[in-house]
């Protein structure tokens, strides 16, 4: 849904999915994107994690699945993503991942878009992924940061759906969620203010010790931290 989950969940998956090229394109990128798309059509095979910027308007041949993390923000969206992939006669699938209180979304769907849509069982036996991408975001500064920019804008991007009345902020397990995107602190944000977190456990390290593997970045974080002292 956001730039900032795909810079976060582009970098994770590139650590956890060997052997596959992994790409990523979003909004700001302007100048990249062209090659980044050029470069990803000419690939035998591979991932894409991209934004809404990919929706509409792309042919990329056979592409075999269209996992929608996040359900999109308009319904038409929604159609335009699943069209990324059976094209030309091709077959391919689409997914989108809810969480149960968001199944009426599915009705709402097949109303609006006249999109019949199955039930997708969870897969059994999957590997938890979580406390090696919290080792990630200890070993470096730049991923501890992009997991707390990701799960603030996804946050933001929950509360703009513009269907509030199924994508309600006021029911979010935060909790859950920041576990999902592997925290290793609650970032401090609006949405989480006089909240807490009986389900969340913190990591005990001290978070602004964390350094950032680039040795120019992290020169100039101590500099910066020099000059507040």
């Amino acid at each position: 849904s956001t730039c900032a989950c795909v810079e976060y969940y582009g970098k994770a998956l590139e650590a956890l999915i060997k052997q596959v090229k992994i790409m990523s394109i979003h909004g700001k990128m302007k100048h990249k994107r062209n090659k980044i798309f050029t470069e990803f059509r000419k690939l035998p095979g591979g991932i894409l994690v991209c934004t809404d910027v990919m929706a509409r308007g792309i042919d990329i041949p056979e592409v075999h699945w269209v996992l929608q993390y996040d359900p999109p923000s308009s319904a038409s969206a929604f159609v335009h993503r699943c069209g990324r992939t059976a094209r030309i006669g091709n077959v391919g699938s689409a997914l989108v991942f809810l969480l149960p209180m968001e199944e009426s979304y599915i009705n709402f769907l097949s109303i609006n878009q006249k999109c019949p849509m199955q039930e997708m069982k969870p897969q059994a036996n999957v590997l938890d992924l979580l406390p090696k991408l919290q080792s990630m975001a200890l070993a470096d500064r730049a991923v501890f940061e992009k997991g707390m920019k990701a799960f603030v804008s996804y946050v933001q991007a929950y509360a703009k759906h513009e269907c509030n009345l199924i994508f309600r902020i006021k029911d979010l397990d935060f909790a859950s969620l920041a576990k999902g995107f592997a925290l290793l602190k609650m970032p401090k944000m609006p949405e989480l203010r006089g909240k807490c977190f009986p389900d969340f456990t913190p990591v005990t390290v001290n978070t602004d010790s964390i350094s950032f593997k680039d040795k120019n970045r992290e020169k100039q974080r101590q500099k910066q931290l020099e000059q507040q002292r």
